[in-house]
């Protein structure tokens, strides 16, 4: 429900939008819509695999893939864009500069909240206590998708924000993040979470998963950064700069 929501507000905001006549890319609309029909299906549906493997399924949709997906469609930039001058554009402008959302989009914060969350979740017993505390497991899911927005959000840099790391800082966070996330799933692949008790190829297949999953959805947000670097490099080259016996114009 919550999903189905927060794409109709973000689908309403465009349309808004492009009905005064600002442009504003489909392939946003399409990104942020796909999240959250990622988001329902990864709560809601019947996971493929047997038990561990469906949770590292959930865990890559929610902490990873959706995430990813959500901050594509540049949610921010376009309710800044979208509402009109009054009290609820301040208050949004005033949350995004805040001290405390430039601590914790402070890219190795971030990454600490996100990967250190996955590392106490499946190195301790809250795995298991999730499991049998309906309320405790939902908190889980809460912090795993909140610390996997914050995460993205912070290491894209898409939207505005009051202080916008350097892509040294958020590419560095990333590559810190995807080995600490990688060293995770192999200890998995040996060893259970603390209190669970899956069978052998379950725990091997699902362990693969998160390995090779997480390590599929980095690499797009390298790509994301790619793109940044090559667009800043764009814009500095000089007029007219001699590229491989090309000549650039502007």
């Amino acid at each position: 429900m919550a999903a189905s929501t927060a794409a109709a507000v973000h689908l309403a905001g465009s349309a808004r939008l492009r009905r005064r006549g600002d442009a504003w890319p489909w392939r946003r609309d399409v990104s942020f819509t796909a999240g959250c029909a990622a988001l329902a299906y990864a709560m809601t549906a019947a996971l493929p695999g047997g038990p561990f493997t469906a949770h590292i399924v959930q865990h890559l949709v929610v902490a990873m893939a959706a995430p990813l997906l959500l901050v594509l469609g540049r949610p921010l930039t376009l309710a800044l864009r979208a509402l009109p001058p009054g009290p609820a554009r301040r208050a949004l402008v005033a949350v995004g500069h805040s001290r405390p959302a430039a601590v914790l989009l402070f890219p190795p914060v971030a990454a600490l909240l996100d990967i250190g969350g996955l590392w106490l979740l499946h190195r301790t017993p809250l795995s298991a206590a999730a499991h049998h505390h309906p309320l405790l497991g939902a908190a889980v899911h809460l912090h795993v998708l909140a610390a996997g927005l914050l995460f993205t959000f912070a290491v894209c840099g898409l939207d505005p924000l009051r202080h916008r790391w350097s892509l040294a800082w958020r590419g560095a966070t990333l590559l810190a993040a995807g080995t600490a996330h990688a060293v995770l799933a192999k200890t998995l692949y040996a060893v259970p979470p603390p209190g669970t008790a899956h069978a052998g190829a379950d725990l091997r297949t699902g362990a693969r998963l998160m390995y090779y999953g997480g390590d599929a959805v980095e690499f797009a947000l390298a790509a994301v950064l790619a793109v940044q670097w090559y667009a800043t490099a764009a814009r500095r080259r000089p007029a007219g700069q001699l590229v491989r016996g090309v000549r650039l114009v502007r």
